[in-house]
């Protein structure tokens, strides 16, 4: 998919389910039943990514983040997540899970459809 078919789809957003699909299948984990957490999430990552050249994690809180960027501990995938598998936001989960579901591949023109 490309954005030439898909108008309304941020070129960050593409790029942060590409990269999410990727390191799902790399981990061995997926994504969430609810397809709008998975949504939300990776909107989140791509704003961030916009704005600050990092997907920061959209579901902390930051005094600085311009700063935080800059120590890339909470960067996607961030340390928690590398080091445990540990996702705070739901975005990777675990087989055993009960919010995930089978599936470790997403469609962003869907994801689209889901937080509009």
């Amino acid at each position: 998919m490309s954005n030439s078919i898909f108008k309304d789809i941020p070129e960050n957003f593409e790029a942060m389910c590409k990269f999410s699909e990727a390191y799902a299948k790399k981990t061995g984990t997926y994504f969430c039943l609810d397809v709008s957490v998975t949504a939300v999430v990776i909107e989140g990552l791509a704003k961030h990514k916009d704005i600050y050249g990092a997907p920061l994690c959209p579901c902390r809180h930051y005094d600085d983040k311009i700063k935080e960027v800059s120590n890339a501990y909470w960067n996607c995938p961030c340390v928690p997540m590398r080091e445990r598998k540990e996702c705070h936001c739901m975005l990777f989960l675990a087989k055993e899970s009960e919010f995930a579901s089978n599936n470790q591949e997403i469609e962003s023109k869907d994801l689209i459809k889901s937080i509009q």
